[in-house]
């Protein structure tokens, strides 16, 4: 048996089960043997009931007595039952996890975990975790947890696990200068540890392989774009300074910087690979603006590339607004363009300077004549190839320079290993007169008769008013939902787009109330956003398609329904949607269930500074949840965090010292070939 072997060739994996876990990207042996434990339960003193205190603990027992019945004030299900052992009992309580009625078998002992305590003017143990006795290891007291896969949960992944474990001597060592077995023993000690010491010993050096592995990826991409050429365009400082004078309003010190940083770039003969990273309205476009005037008065062509129409336009019409005192030519290219053909005809022979448009630019029949820069608007809307193909539109041997846009904070430990082959601009000042978003947690059960008022306030509508015109009565809502519709199949706690929608239209019969989400066509979903950005839509109820979208600065409220299920960095994007006008703005994030909110949901409550934010996001959640908005890809790291700062220098550190033997690039066939996924995810030019 290999490593690359297909998943069912392991022992205790047929066919049903080997499909389950391709689809959650368990293809071969490899990818099964890294599925770790996502933590480890002890269970080596549990507590008698009878000597139980509040907070915290471990009980050995059996239960019985299971219910599930709907509670009538909140959208939730609680399941209760009795938990006994030789010394006494105790009321147990799970919400909207009515499975654990299936889950227990009256004869059989468990380990309860979880807090104990006052519910309802009594003592229970609250929605605990639970743990067939037999399926701990009571020498060590330790017991795996592994995450679920759909149907597929914790006991499943130990039963296989434990079934392969003659597999982990196949595990070739991976890095060079180490033990032999290492990474053998890494592995079988983080399934099978005797102790908590032994199991963090052994991630952690599995995590340092993994950032080894990104980090010299991110490296060799930097090294195949420093072998590219490109046009060195001279920075024509008066023409710079007579632009910026222009200007209706002063740039932000933060834009200056970046600007400066993109001009020295553009002057290289190697072609710019910058990221320019900012918060919602720092000014992202405007530095683009500064960078594509010195591209056309050096008679280079520039395409700035959107991920929608409407987007695309309003890039379009904010350039005509900068430029009009200019002799630059500027053209929009979308799919819904009239005269496409003469403006590719001219584009072809340029006649135009810059061309903004969507993935009409990336068809064949779109061709430049000089195309020196090219700028990706919220680039992670665009897949790999997409993008290779807008910069392979010079029909010179000369490669454009690239700027690639992310309104996603990114910290600063993921700039240094995932973007390790780009350079970064920050843009981490807003420019004046932008007001903080005033932000609430807030029980979805108050939301009639705390937010219902507030939603009349904002939209100003008089109470004797039957009707209203094509235009929206004051300001407008964003009302963001998870799902498109109800599944009928499942009884879920998640309000859908169309359920929301009705709703609100029972509620407020006089407002006009619209739905978008990202399974409509693309023509209706533009026509969606340009009746809400001309005042025709009062509520619009979206799902978080409109996470990155047009100004619409008389949309003052955004509400996030089921808020504790998104990560930081998408809760600061959809809260992004305001706050764009003279007016207060506000987002209130709505919570279900009976829990406290969690640390996530108050960090945003008291902070409007996305750098932070993605911070404590990556401390919080990891990686996946940043990375998953930055790029098209999956930068799918199972082991190693990248805010363990210490952990990274090291490698970045090995990686250095690797380099400079070349052979080393052939002699680790089995690094190189673990590498090739990352430079393929890392890179974007």
């Amino acid at each position: 048996m290999k490593l690359e072997d297909d998943v069912e060739t392991l022992k205790g994996v047929g066919p049903k089960t080997a499909e389950k876990l391709h689809k959650y990207g368990i293809i071969s042996v490899r990818d099964f043997l890294y599925t770790l434990p996502r933590d480890y339960e002890t269970f080596e003193t549990p507590t008698s009931i009878a000597e139980i205190r509040p907070g915290k603990i471990v009980i050995r027992g059996k239960i019985d007595s299971l219910t599930t019945r709907r509670a009538r004030r909140r959208n939730l299900s609680v399941t209760e039952g009795i938990v006994r052992d030789q010394t006494g009992a105790i009321k147990v309580v799970w919400f909207n996890q009515s499975y654990r009625i299936r889950q227990f078998s009256p004869d059989k002992e468990y380990f309860f975990t979880g807090e104990y305590e006052l519910k309802n003017g009594r003592y229970s143990l609250i929605s605990p975790t639970a743990t067939e006795v037999s399926d701990v290891d009571l020498k060590t007291g330790l017991n795996p947890i592994y995450k679920a896969h759909g149907s597929l949960k914790s006991h499943d992944f130990k039963r296989l696990i434990a079934a392969s474990r003659s597999q982990f001597n196949l595990i070739p060592d991976l890095l060079p200068s180490v033990p032999h077995n290492t990474r053998a023993k890494a592995l079988f000690y983080s399934h099978f540890p005797n102790s908590l010491k032994t199991a963090e010993r052994a991630r952690n050096y599995l995590a340092y392989e993994e950032l080894f592995e990104l980090i010299l990826a991110s490296r060799l991409n930097r090294r195949e774009n420093d072998k590219l050429k490109a046009s060195s365009i001279r920075f024509k400082s008066a023409a710079v300074k007579s632009f910026v004078d222009n200007l209706p309003f002063k740039l932000t010190n933060a834009q200056r910087r970046a600007a400066w940083e993109i001009f020295q770039d553009l002057e290289k003969s190697t072609p710019m690979n910058r990221l320019l990273q900012g918060d919602v309205g720092s000014g992202k476009t405007m530095v683009a603006a500064l960078a594509a005037f010195e591209v056309a008065l050096a008679h280079g062509q520039v395409a700035l590339l959107a991920p929608t129409a409407v987007l695309a336009s309003q890039h379009y019409n904010n350039l005509l607004q900068v430029f009009q005192k200019f002799d630059i030519r500027i053209e929009l290219l979308t799919g819904a363009t009239k005269n496409k053909s003469a403006i590719k005809k001219d584009i072809g022979e340029g006649k135009i300077d810059i061309v903004v448009g969507t993935h009409a630019l990336l068809t064949d029949d779109t061709v430049f004549a000089n195309l020196a820069l090219v700028v990706i608007d919220e680039q992670h809307r665009f897949g790999v190839e997409q993008r290779q193909r807008i910069m392979l539109k010079s029909p010179r041997d000369l490669a454009p320079h690239l700027l690639a846009m992310t309104a996603t904070p990114i910290p600063r430990s993921l700039q240094l290993t995932i973007f390790g082959d780009l350079d970064v601009s920050i843009l981490d000042e807003m420019p004046s007169g932008r007001k903080p978003i005033r932000t609430t947690v807030l029980p979805e059960i108050y939301a009639k008769e705390r937010l219902y008022p507030q939603i009349q306030e904002v939209i100003n509508l008089p109470p004797d008013t039957k009707s209203h015109g094509s235009k929206a009565h004051g300001q407008q809502i964003y009302w963001i939902c998870r799902a498109i519709e109800d599944d009928d199949k499942t009884v879920s706690e998640i309000t859908s787009v169309k359920k929301r929608t009705k709703k609100l239209r029972e509620v407020f019969p006089r407002l006009t109330i619209e739905f978008l989400h990202g399974k409509m066509k693309p023509a209706e979903k533009d026509l969606i956003m340009e009746r809400f950005k001309a005042g025709e839509i009062d509520i619009l109820v979206s799902t978080t398609v409109v996470e990155v979208g047009v100004d619409v600065p008389n949309a003052t409220m955004v509400i996030i329904e089921n808020a504790e299920s998104y990560g930081l960095a998408q809760l600061h994007q959809l809260r992004g949607r305001v706050g764009r006008g003279a007016s207060e703005s506000y987002c209130f994030l709505l919570t279900t269930g009976d829990t406290k909110p969690s640390k996530r949901l108050r960090e945003l409550e008291k902070s409007c500074d996305g750098f932070h934010l993605a911070e404590v996001d990556l401390k919080m959640r990891g990686p996946g949840e940043i990375y998953g908005v930055l790029q098209h890809g999956a930068l799918d790291l199972k082991i190693a965090s990248l805010s363990d700062t210490k952990l990274i220098a090291r490698a970045q550190k090995d990686v250095d010292v690797f380099l400079k033997n070349p052979d080393n690039l052939i002699k680790y066939k089995e690094l190189m070939a673990g590498i090739s996924k990352y430079q393929q995810i890392t890179t974007l030019n």
